[in-house]
């Protein structure tokens, strides 16, 4: 891009179980609005955040969104949730909507997929080809990253929705609808809340409970090394968000969890630096939907 050539400007839409975030940005030291609409009925949703849109200017959209999400333009319901948690939004067409509305350049990507690029982009990964980010809030969701790309198979992954060992003793029977004890079912905001008896923003930070958090979440980090040895493991999201105390006993629990195996020992003794907050904080996930938006434009 020449000098002289405006950076191109993209409405960037980061749907989440309790709130969306419409952005209008080109990176993150340019962001020229940023607004918020709860997450209630998709109609009610979409028509706000269309609302938004409408009287911003841009060169691109970016879709960033819970999910699942069906992300195989190959398929009929390519650009749709499928079956979610979130009461309701099961088959709603988030990019054919937005396609239709604004017929411009339109990037479909999971929330922590986008979070994932961003921070390859603009944050705590840049210059790493292969790491993981891992956002903990409403729900428990991981995009993956590797040559530079979302891992993507079939589908995305869905890596909050594995099982870990339990605490012995530890007879909590789990959140989610569909797994119960998954990580998402025993660590999402919600579950955390249901499992403690207030909201983990009221915990304070010698809580024992949050012995129990780092322990499941640990098993979730395990599964991650030894599958996929990233360079770098980021945690966002609101249950961490400012609760820095966590990464010390985070690192500590995988460390042991992986007990000095193979090249995993070489890999753990990184851990102050590998695994991190997001470089780019709360903003990693709405400028997460810009970078997807940029990718369209890229084509």
């Amino acid at each position: 891009m020449a000098a002289d050539t405006p950076a191109p400007r993209i409405a960037g839409l980061e749907l989440g179980g309790t709130k969306c975030v419409a952005i209008l940005a080109s990176g993150p030291t340019a962001v020229a609005a940023r607004q918020s609409v709860p997450t209630t009925t998709p109609e009610a949703t979409l028509g706000a955040l269309e609302a938004l849109l409408a009287g911003w200017e841009f060169d691109a959209i970016g879709i960033a969104s819970f999910g699942p999400l069906e992300l195989d333009p190959a398929r009929a319901d390519h650009g749709c949730i499928t079956a979610t948690p979130k009461h309701g939004w099961s088959g709603v067409d988030l990019l054919g909507r937005m396609t239709r509305r604004f017929r411009k350049p339109t990037g479909f990507q999971t929330d922590v997929n986008g979070a994932a690029l961003a921070e390859a982009r603009w944050g705590a990964a840049r210059g790493l080809s292969d790491h993981v980010y891992i956002t903990i809030g409403t729900g428990v969701g991981v995009g993956m990253v590797a040559g530079g790309r979302p891992l993507i198979g079939f589908a995305h992954g869905e890596a909050g929705h594995m099982r870990v060992p339990r605490v012995p003793g530890d007879e909590f029977a789990g959140q989610c609808r569909f797994h119960r004890d998954c990580v998402e079912g025993l660590i999402s905001g919600p579950a955390l809340a249901e499992r403690f008896g207030r909201a983990p923003a009221e915990l304070a930070d010698d809580d024992p409970c949050w012995s129990l958090f780092v322990h499941d979440l640990g098993g979730l980090l395990h599964n991650l090394a030894v599958t996929l040895v990233p360079q770098q493991i980021a945690i966002g999201g609101g249950v961490v968000a400012d609760r820095p105390f966590l990464f010390p006993m985070l690192r500590k629990r995988l460390a042991e969890s992986l007990a000095g195996y193979g090249s995993l020992s070489h890999w753990a003794a990184g851990l102050d630096c590998r695994l991190v907050p997001p470089g780019l904080g709360a903003m990693a996930g709405p400028l997460g939907a810009i970078a997807v938006g940029l990718e369209a434009l890229d084509g």
